[in-house]
């Protein structure tokens, strides 16, 4: 039997992990079983390396507080097993460092956008080729999306068709070929984890003419995350 496996890229905040788990359990919570198959998390981040190719039906990577530009030995490691992976065309959903990552292993930049970064519940708009997309099709043409990073896709890789845009981030979401995708926001959090993430980074945003305390209470919960993941779900259910 096949597994989804997790790319584990980081851990979230300690205080938040012991309230309400980490990327993990939060992905996993979204998918909401939508897919017949065992659930594999491989911390990539700590050296441990993901199973064979064979046997993957599905991929999706974290977030991460590290960033792509680091040039970590594991991130490295992890980008090169990741353009295998899409070279083998096994679907892929990378979400925030994970979209990051996707897009500098097929050749794309990272690095600080010019708008500074971007945090809290944010209009996300679709563009016309997310219309009959698997994952992000017949979505209204503008939804609500939780964010949370500091660095961006700056330039795609040239076989990227994009999705989705913000304010701050002309490339919220974007998909490879058929089966890979990789979104800047974070379709696993809630309003609450959004808000956990602005305090706890309220020092550095502010520094960004943020105001953190209205930010955070502008947070609100969306259905945009847990439609994503369970389509997601079951697209690799329905290829497999």
């Amino acid at each position: 039997m096949k597994n989804i496996v997790i790319i584990k890229t980081g851990d979230s905040i300690p205080s938040l992990v012991a309230k309400r788990g980490d990327f993990e359990d939060w992905i996993i919570a979204g998918m909401a079983n939508n897919h017949p198959f065992d659930v594999v998390v491989v911390p990539v981040h700590k050296g441990e390396m993901p199973p064979d190719f064979d046997m993957i039906a599905g991929i999706v990577i974290t977030g991460s507080h590290d960033s792509v530009t680091d040039r970590a030995d594991w991130s490295e490691k992890t980008a090169n097993w990741l353009l295998k992976a899409v070279k083998r065309e096994i679907p892929i959903l990378g979400i925030c460092f994970g979209h990051q990552i996707l897009a500098y292993a097929l050749g794309g930049k990272v690095g600080s956008p010019p708008g500074g970064p971007e945090f809290g519940t944010v209009p996300v708009s679709l563009t016309p080729a997310s219309m009959k997309d698997p994952v992000l099709g017949n979505l209204p043409r503008t939804v609500e999306a939780q964010t949370s990073h500091y660095q961006s896709v700056l330039n795609l890789p040239p076989e990227a068709t994009l999705l989705a845009f913000s304010e701050k981030d002309p490339h919220s979401a974007v998909r490879y070929g058929a089966c890979v995708w990789g979104v800047q926001f974070h379709p696993e959090f809630d309003a609450g984890i959004a808000a956990a993430y602005i305090h706890e980074c309220s020092e550095i945003i502010e520094k960004f003419n943020y105001n953190s305390a209205a930010l955070s209470d502008s947070c609100k919960d969306t259905d945009t995350g847990g439609i994503i993941l369970r389509r997601f779900a079951k697209f690799v259910a329905d290829g497999s």
